[in-house]
């Protein structure tokens, strides 16, 4: 079976603050940019991975979700606790310094895990949650 991951949807309040932080701040190509309806989705991903992406899409977008529902979603999102995605890196500390420069919202400086995992942590401009793990 050849399964892959091919795209990891993030929710967006902020199209152009979302754009500022996947393009320059993490340094992704920018793959798609759709408005439609007066709802923006925006498509990235790392450079050199063209077949892996992140659909940032604003959360109001889907029909089934009710008025409580994007209440609850703006609240989570709000306070970080709706959605992340993990990335990695082979030098967490030198990929946190470059983007603690770039004024990224730090949850967590890179900190040697219990479970065996050197990460950090930090928030995009929605709020979703970003840990990077070194990897080798």
């Amino acid at each position: 079976m050849d399964i892959r991951i091919y795209q990891a949807y993030l929710p967006h309040d902020d199209a152009e603050a979302s754009l500022a932080f996947y393009r320059d701040t993490l340094g992704f190509e920018v793959r798609n940019d759709v408005e439609y309806g007066g709802l923006h989705w925006l498509t990235v991903g790392p450079p050199g991975q063209p077949d892996t992406s992140i659909v940032l899409h604003p959360p109001a977008a889907d029909p089934g979700i009710t008025e409580d529902e994007r209440r609850t979603i703006a609240e989570m999102m709000a306070k970080g606790t709706f959605a992340g995605i993990n990335l990695a890196t082979k030098d967490v500390d030198a990929t946190f310094e470059r983007l603690q420069a770039g004024d990224a919202d730090v949850v967590q400086e890179p900190t040697d895990q219990p479970w065996g995992v050197r990460d950090c942590a930090l928030r995009d401009p929605a709020g979703n949650m970003i840990r990077i793990f070194q990897v080798p």
